[in-house]
């Protein structure tokens, strides 16, 4: 026990005081005690569980009572300890993430309408405090790191659920390596055929592409120290499984399209050490033309920053990503990076104040305005876990979209007045009928008049949910 405690202390990132480890120490004592003679399906003892979650957000430098909350996550559920004892020995911020987990439940599948339930609970839960979430992503990815003990029937739902709900989470909160890792262990269970095809491919390509990695990674260290680029850091990554198999399906499983199985990552200490060394990597090597990506300029929605290039080398194709050490610390961490380096922001019963995360009010107000749970799922999976794009006003405001929206979604999310008025639409400066699908980076106008307003056919141009819910309020309205 001792020795696994101090893996766990030694796994967190805050500054720990004596009363930090003895708080700890006790949740653990506090855990073993109440869990004691309960077995998880491998037959290892329960507490083995919640202490593999715990390691699991200090991994991803969150704070003590998080931590604690995580030991403690399944007390209330599946033992007799109680509120009051919680809050006694380890305060009302512990309590409060305890009982945000345990009101999620275990996501059952008794049913549809049961399962549908328990994910509204999950929402509400989220837009309450973002650590909640972080605790159950973490006991997610330790219940997906051994799907093997699950009985069959149920290890493929599960296994569904993680890459559809969990690691969809997780990415729309930049969560990118834990994203990765979710979907990595679901996916043989889920997909079994494809992860054999893919794991098939990924053995051939990733051996070949070592000779281009290599070269190239000696190529650019040789010129950044040439040029005297101080305080970076080259490496190389193969790509997830389950994202190199999405990439192949894309292209019909044509591997010939595909560059980024195995990419090189230069991390550089400024903004302006991004271009630079864009430029210098240019000045080696042909850049394939439209394989350029400048998400430092244009961020993607969940905030990830970083320019991708794609080069011709003498020794083959190579993709390359540049970005800041800051960067690359939210890309792989995302919401938690935040937690880790600006606590006090996010203590308590807060929710993270930032355009980004926007999404995550939208969810409460998606719960209290849909009621059918068949429903709900459909505008949960169509709001929040499709792809995103994003548009801009002509300001230079980003909007962001789920893939496929069109000028009436951007009306309604810009400001109900507009949606509601609105007659026309620009892309780009050129007219575009309300209903078409707007793409990634368009510079979206909306023409409006006093004389313009909602009818029957903008349901079928608007792809979000809170767009038809104004559309069908100014339709009731208009009807009374």
């Amino acid at each position: 026990m001792i020795q696994t405690m101090e893996e766990l202390l030694n796994l967190i990132k805050h500054p720990l005081t004596d009363t930090d480890r003895m708080r700890t120490m006790q949740a653990y004592e506090f855990a073993r005690k109440y869990h004691e003679g309960q077995k998880r399906n491998s037959g290892e003892p329960y507490v083995e569980h919640v202490v593999a979650v715990a390691k699991n957000c200090a991994e991803l430098g969150m704070d003590v009572d998080t931590i604690i909350g995580a030991l403690l996550h399944d007390t209330l559920e599946d033992t007799d300890a109680t509120e009051q004892e919680i809050r006694d020995l380890f305060g009302e911020s512990v309590l409060f993430l305890v009982k945000g987990v345990t009101k999620l439940g275990k996501l059952k599948y008794q049913g549809k309408d049961r399962h549908v339930e328990s994910l509204r609970k999950f929402f509400v839960a989220i837009a309450e405090d973002l650590r909640v979430l972080i605790i159950k992503l973490a006991d997610r990815l330790h219940n997906a790191a051994t799907l093997e003990h699950v009985r069959a029937d149920k290890r493929r739902r599960i296994a569904l659920e993680t890459i559809e709900v969990h690691a969809a989470l997780a990415g729309r909160l930049g969560m990118e390596e834990l994203k990765g890792r979710l979907e990595d262990y679901a996916f043989p269970y889920a997909y079994p055929d494809e992860h054999a095809r893919t794991t098939s491919i990924m053995a051939e390509i990733v051996p070949e592409s070592q000779t281009a990695i290599s070269y190239a990674h000696t190529r650019i260290d040789e010129t950044l120290k040439d040029f005297a680029i101080s305080g970076a850091v080259v490496s190389s990554r193969i790509k997830h499984t389950y994202s190199t198999y999405r990439k192949l399906a894309k292209y019909h499983w044509n591997t010939e399209l595909v560059y980024d199985i195995v990419a090189l990552r230069v991390l550089v200490p400024t903004i302006p050490d991004c271009y630079q060394v864009l430029g210098l990597i240019h000045m080696l090597w042909k850049p394939i033309p439209k394989r350029i990506k400048d998400y430092i300029a244009l961020p993607k929605p969940n905030g990830y920053q970083s320019i991708h290039t794609t080069v011709i080398t003498e020794h083959g194709v190579v993709e390359i990503q540049i970005r800041t050490h800051e960067m690359h610390q939210e890309a792989e961490m995302g919401v938690a990076s935040h937690f880790a380096y600006k606590e006090s922001q996010f203590t308590g019963n807060t929710v993270v104040k930032s355009k980004k995360f926007n999404w995550i009010d939208e969810l409460k107000e998606l719960h209290s305005v849909v009621s059918d749970p068949s429903r709900f799922l459909e505008e949960l999976k169509l709001d929040f876990f499709t792809n995103r794009i994003f548009v801009f006003t002509p300001q230079g405001d980003v909007i962001d979209l789920p893939e496929g929206a069109s000028p009436i979604d951007f009306a309604y999310a810009v400001h109900s007045a507009i949606g509601d008025r609105a007659s026309g639409a620009k892309a780009n400066g050129k007219m575009i009928s309300l209903g078409d699908a707007l793409h990634n980076g368009d510079i979206v106008e909306i023409i409006t008049s006093k004389h313009a307003h909602p009818g029957t056919k903008w349901l079928d141009y608007a792809k979000t949910s809170f767009a038809r819910k104004k559309i069908r309020h100014y339709l009731s309205e208009s009807h009374t």
